[in-house]
């Protein structure tokens, strides 16, 4: 069988198991890739989860020696939930990006490129393949630009003329030689939506992410928030998608495609309070499914209570109390007593005051010390009142 014969019957077969694009590219050198990484890790741009050197997240053969061609494939997610849960005063509520609403998408399109594999080894029987989803060395979305499946907006996404940015990107490098798809050209134009919806300024230029300041990472770090974030995540757990919602691309663009990436509202949009206390059993069973869930709770936890405070929930005062006092984690300590001096509260106050007294972590004090920082500015308030 003929490359250009197996190329179409792959196609056909792709759509058949649920695929939405399928783009086929060369296996040479990212060249271009190769400079901007290059450029962000002396910028100090990274966010420190990439995988592997610089080498081979753009040299496709230090992975897989025989690789002549690179599939690209990408699977649209929903951007809308249908009858999503109210947060309400005494019940408020977190939100997970969209990216995190269904089953966990490196599960979902590694099982499609497994089948698209063992399909290709049926026709070839001297096919060779490695599969890769997000958490391989190469780029997904410089593969996927490559081979034809979107352009790369200034939002760093790959935006599809079919699906906007809201699709999940994988790949697979084959020893089979096939006939590289034409990238896409560039179609943000003079658009600057994203970057100025950025709330840190993370999109240095178009193209360009200083992922240090980036929200959608720094809510899935594990240490102390800085200051200057606190007040912008708003009631985000999980990722931070504004860049891409604001993007004309994505305007009215919502696909329901695949029954195991639907939202599941009370995942996908939790009550705030509850998860602070979550155990660890019960955490894998409600979220463990989903992307969000893979740092652990802790991430989540402290989001849950900077949201706490975004919304200056009061009837949350006494659970975020025990947080601050009972919980052995010193961020949980730490960004307890900030949020209860963010709501500030005579009772959340007291409370800080009084666990100073037993405190002896010097990261959670000083938290605490910011925390009573907040009274002396509702003094003042108080004083202008009257």
């Amino acid at each position: 069988m003929s490359e250009a014969s197996l190329k179409k019957k792959i196609i056909a077969y792709s759509k058949s198991i649920g695929i939405d694009k399928i783009g086929f590219t060369t296996a040479d050198v990212f060249t271009a890739l190769k400079n901007r990484l290059k450029e962000q890790q002396e910028l100090g741009y990274q966010s420190g989860f990439e995988k592997g050197s610089i080498e081979e997240r753009t040299e496709p053969k230090r992975l897989f020696t025989e690789a002549q061609s690179i599939l690209s494939i990408a699977i649209a997610y929903p951007s809308r939930m249908p009858n999503p849960p109210k947060g309400e005063k005494g019940n408020r509520r977190g939100i997970f990006c969209r990216a995190s609403w269904g089953t966990d998408y490196h599960v979902v399109l590694r099982d499609k490129l497994e089948q698209l594999a063992a399909f290709i080894k049926e026709q070839k029987p001297e096919a060779e393949t490695k599969i890769m989803v997000d958490t391989g060395e190469l780029s997904d979305r410089a593969v996927a630009e490559r081979a034809g499946i979107g352009f790369s907006g200034k939002n760093t996404a790959i935006i599809t003329p079919e699906f906007g940015s809201y699709v999940y990107l994988g790949e697979m490098l084959t020893n089979i030689s096939f006939e590289p798809d034409q990238p896409l050209e560039d179609g943000c134009g003079d658009c600057t939506k994203c970057l100025d919806a950025c709330p840190t300024g993370a999109l240095i230029e178009g193209g360009r992410l200083n992922a240090q300041k980036c929200l959608a990472f720094l809510t899935q770090t594990k240490d102390f928030l800085p200051d200057d974030y606190r007040s912008k995540i708003g009631n985000a757990l999980y990722g931070y998608d504004t860049c891409q919602v604001v993007c004309p691309y994505n305007k009215k663009v919502d696909f329901h495609l695949h029954p195991e990436l639907e939202p599941e509202p009370e995942v996908a949009k939790p009550k705030l309070v509850p998860l602070l206390t979550i155990s660890n059993r019960q955490f894998k069973v409600t979220f463990g499914h989903v992307a969000g869930s893979w740092r652990g709770k802790k991430p989540l936890q402290r989001n849950a209570l900077l949201a706490l405070a975004h919304y200056k929930e009061t009837t949350a005062v006494p659970d975020i109390i025990h947080v601050m006092t009972e919980d052995v984690r010193p961020v949980m300590r730490g960004t307890a007593a900030w949020t209860l001096g963010k709501i500030g509260t005579d009772e959340a106050f007291a409370a800080i005051k009084k666990a100073m007294e037993n405190e002896t972590d010097e990261d959670v004090l000083f938290e605490m010390d910011k925390g009573l920082q907040f009274e002396a500015s509702h003094l003042q308030a108080d004083k202008a009142r009257e």
